[in-house]
């Protein structure tokens, strides 16, 4: 009776034991192919801006690479040093590129 006992025991935790370390495996597999919510930045399209107003010292349109999505305000140091605020957006230009537009020429809202 108790060689019964020892031996459905023994069977009963080597089969758990299979069962936990299969979950485990698949557990860490599936962790390895899926990015986390923090490497989808990592995964974001580089978009090509044109900031709108701004010219290059060769007088061409400025393109600027990035990342970052619609709405963040970047800064650009243009030709004369004089440095210029673009907020990107999702409007696509007619060559392919998004817009970024110049909030400098906006009034302040705090002083109307």
């Amino acid at each position: 009776m108790l060689t019964d006992v020892l031996t459905g025991w023994t069977a009963e935790t080597l089969g758990g034991l299979t069962l936990l370390a299969v979950a485990a495996a698949w557990g860490w597999l599936r962790r390895r192919r899926t990015p986390a919510a923090s490497d989808t930045e990592a995964l974001r399209q580089v978009r090509t801006y044109t900031l709108l107003g701004a010219r290059a010292a060769d007088g061409q349109p400025v393109h600027w690479p990035s990342s970052r999505p619609a709405g963040v305000r970047i800064t650009w140091t243009g030709p004369a040093g004089k440095q210029e605020q673009f907020e990107l957006t999702d409007a696509v230009l007619p060559d392919g590129t998004y817009a970024a537009e110049r909030v400098s020429v906006y009034p302040n809202r705090g002083a109307l």
